[in-house]
């Protein structure tokens, strides 16, 4: 179990050094946020003069990772109200658009807010913009309601990958494994193709597709009839990916069972990590007092924004939680040593330019504090009893060791949801075929090293995700090493290739490392997201990945997505 100790043995992990900041590679996604908010800002340049935007709430986290209210400003938006039902709040303007998801449930809503509008007053003009497709059922809906003809725009925004950092892209479409696994709905998948076909317009024809499972060969059939179809002239962008892998979540249906073992997969098993934003009990992050020594505690939740623009968390975000201590205590020995250097600025000159420095020291003293914060927070967790347990059931299970006991009371009722949706069967009679595939895939490792990793299993303290090992061993040597577990897994496995216009064939630098576009179908977690970043970071290693996702999940939103819920 790596540094993992049980809390009455002695010994919390070894906190030690491991590998330096996290820089993304030669994919620019901004490419991608400056064509969706450029899209953005010619919607609402139509809709003239001052506007209201009503929200369907589920929207607000993703829009703000590609357009903050100054630019919806800058386009003579002044009000903002969530979807409710009813009348709509007062506002002196001249339109009222309507951001929402194609829902029947939403439609009645926006009916009600239509209808409930006081005519006395000035007339005000109705939008409607469906992100991220226009739906005739929503538009009968709304005909049925008898307010279709009160919205002069009716459009459609195709956010289906939204970036949320240097190296990943997620649709946030939280019903995607539902759809695609359960239900047969093919919408999640169509809009996957989608996204992809926006993504060849951006950075050029990708010119191999691999795949494995039902849902990527729909989208790679998908992709192949929609490049069919389009009949315009051909892509002339020079090809940024060499390789899009898809692959189904249903492959890999225990990684995300599994509890992450990174400081990021830990925060999010945790507290849950939304739009890239987590709220944290306040408690660890009340101001001190003067004097007392006493805290003002805070009512209202720390809520902090969590990616790589902030350069400690690039840093310990991928990091095994056991290699996270000794990194937070050499950084506050360098941020002591930065502030002791005014005493050391005697001239004028090194005056100015230690002020010159201030606030980038004092940006890099506050996340120091944050993450420490968090850091005891999630230590108070992975100290405990009922932690250690759990890990030790779970982590002799994928090592294979014979074991009667139970995940517990939370994950017998994991396992029976599973089977009642039918991702689950009892295995009576037929073959395990797991210890071939742990076997084969090299999915447990003895003698993991947390704090100077060498290879994928650090994320899970011995366990390899069996979606990022086929990854990497598509990559090296290539999937016909493994012709025999990939037969056994579900679903088919291909490869396409999609021509390229004379001229746009890439040669290869020697050194130069090939881009690989991951798409996970049905969702991935941040422990796998960690291991894909390790891949990338290896010298040798040959592949830089960009990952893309249905939607961002650990086990428990995952398995919450599954359970049906009353009306």
């Amino acid at each position: 179990m790596g540094g993992w100790k049980h809390p009455a043995r002695g010994g919390r992990g070894r906190w030690a050094k491991m590998a330096a900041h996290l820089s993304y590679g030669r994919v620019n996604l901004n490419v991608l946020r400056e064509a969706v908010r450029r899209e953005l800002r010619e919607f609402l340049d139509k809709c003239a003069g001052s506007k209201a935007i009503v929200w369907d709430e589920y929207l607000t986290g993703p829009f703000g990772l590609i357009a903050q209210y100054s630019l919806l400003k800058e386009h003579e938006v002044e009000k903002m109200f969530t979807l409710k039902g009813s009348r709509l709040p007062a506002a002196d303007v001249k339109n009222i658009i309507f951001f929402v998801r194609p829902r029947l449930e939403l439609m009645d809503i926006i009916a009600e807010n239509v209808l409930s509008e006081d005519r006395r007053g000035p007339a005000r003009d109705f939008h409607i913009l469906f992100v991220p497709r226009r739906s005739l059922l929503c538009e009968q809906r709304l005909k049925d309601l008898g307010v279709l003809g009160s919205f002069i725009h009716r459009e459609e925004y195709s956010l289906d990958l939204i970036p949320f950092d240097g190296d990943l892209l997620s649709m946030e479409s939280e019903g995607a494994f539902k759809e695609c696994y359960l239900e047969s709905d093919q919408t999640s998948l169509y809009h996957a193709a989608k996204g992809l076909m926006t993504l060849q317009a951006l950075y050029g024809t990708i010119p191999q597709i691999f795949g494995k499972g039902e849902c990527a060969r729909q989208v790679a059939n998908m992709m192949i009839r929609m490049k069919r179809e389009f009949t315009g002239s051909q892509n002339s962008v020079f090809p940024v990916f060499d390789n899009l892998l898809l692959l189904d979540r249903n492959v890999d249906l225990l990684t995300p069972l599994a509890t992450q073992l990174t400081y990021e997969g830990l925060i999010d098993e945790i507290y849950g990590i939304q739009n890239s934003y987590v709220k944290l009990p306040p408690e660890k992050f009340a101001p001190k007092k003067q004097g007392d020594g006493g805290k003002d505690l805070p009512i209202e939740a720390k809520k902090l924004q969590l990616n790589s623009a902030e350069e400690l968390y690039a840093e310990i975000r991928d990091k095994n939680f056991n290699a996270v201590g000794s990194v937070l205590s050499k950084k506050a020995k360098v941020i002591s040593a930065a502030f002791e250097e005014r005493h050391n600025a005697k001239t004028v000159g090194e005056i100015k330019q230690f002020v010159s420095q201030l606030p980038h020291m004092q940006a890099a003293r506050g996340s120091l504090a944050n993450h420490t914060s968090i850091a005891e927070l999630i230590k108070d967790v992975t100290t405990s009893e009922d932690f250690f347990d759990k890990l030790t059931v779970e982590q002799e299970f994928m090592s294979g060791i014979d074991t009667d006991k139970t995940y517990g009371y939370e994950h017998i009722l994991t396992l029976h949801n599973l089977e009642k949706a039918g991702l689950l069967r009892p295995q009576t009679g037929g073959r395990n075929n797991y210890p071939t595939i742990r076997k084969t895939l090299r999915l447990w490792m003895d003698d993991v090293n947390e704090q100077n990793p060498t290879d994928i299993s650090y994320v899970y303290s011995g366990y390899a995700p069996l979606s990022v090992r086929l990854a990497q061993l598509l990559s090296r040597p290539g999937w016909r090493s493994i012709e025999e577990v990939l037969r056994i897994l579900p679903g088919p496995h291909f490869e396409e290739r999609q021509p390229l216009p004379t001229g746009l064939q890439k040669k290869r630098q020697p050194g130069e490392n090939r881009v690989t576009l991951i798409f996970f179908l049905g969702g991935v977690t941040f422990a796998e997201i960690a291991a894909l970043r390790f891949l990338s970071q290896l010298e040798d290693g040959g592949t830089e990945y960009v990952i893309a996702t249905t939607k961002l999940m650990n086990g428990d939103s995952w398995i919450e997505s599954l359970m049906e819920r009353p009306f």
